[in-house]
């Protein structure tokens, strides 16, 4: 992947990120992208309290929904830690 593309589609997704950290940060926690992996694959990290919420599997299906609605090329999101 170029660079360029590698930079639009990196910006995407963290714009997809942007529109769901307000939830997040309402509830004491925020979320990081790690990296994009073979130009379909996102890594994410919850952090503060969205880190070791029960709720975090609804969490990462809302951001993953975010994320592939924006970003058609992404197929999986990841949470990492």
């Amino acid at each position: 992947m170029s660079q360029s593309k590698n930079q639009s589609l990196k910006e995407k997704v963290l714009h997809s990120i942007d529109k769901i950290r307000p939830y997040l940060l309402t509830d004491g926690g925020d979320i990081e992208l790690v990296d994009i992996q073979d130009e379909s694959i996102v890594n994410v990290r919850l952090m503060g309290a969205c880190g070791d919420c029960e709720y975090s599997h609804q969490t990462m299906a809302g951001v993953t929904e975010a994320i592939k609605k924006d970003s058609t090329e992404i197929l999986q999101v990841n949470l990492v830690s």
